[in-house]
């Protein structure tokens, strides 16, 4: 296991790395809208998952990935609601072969996020 940890995202809030390699598959944590000065970047679910999908981008570029590489995407979300508005940001950064993906809702998220996404990406 190779952890991998990126300067183009916010430090981990945590005792955890950004990501780890196993084998050809690398999993990331799950990233949340902070700046890299760690302030949430706004209180706008679509500004949030912006900010979100681009320190997933950091950290697969630290892993020598990309978006294309990207197998899997978990998304966990405070309010069903905002799916629609979520989607229309997630659909500019995940385009052609589409990975699989889970969304699901849930009561809190770290420093009240209102979106958090990791992924899982190949080597191959």
């Amino acid at each position: 296991m190779e952890p991998i940890n990126s300067n183009k995202a916010p430090a981990a809030v945590g005792p955890y790395s950004h990501g780890v390699k196993t084998g050809n598959l690398f999993y990331s944590s799950g990233q949340v809208p902070l700046t890299l000065e760690g302030k949430i970047v706004s209180e706008d679910v679509k500004e949030q998952t912006k900010q979100v999908l681009d320190n997933v981008g950091g950290v697969l570029e630290a892993a020598e990935l990309s978006y294309e590489n990207v197998v899997k995407t978990t998304i966990f979300i405070t309010n069903m609601n905002d799916f629609a508005l979520i989607n229309e940001v997630y659909g500019t950064y995940f385009t052609g072969k589409l990975p699989a993906r889970s969304c699901v809702e849930v009561s809190r998220l770290p420093l009240d996020a209102k979106v958090e996404i990791e992924v899982v990406a190949s080597f191959e």
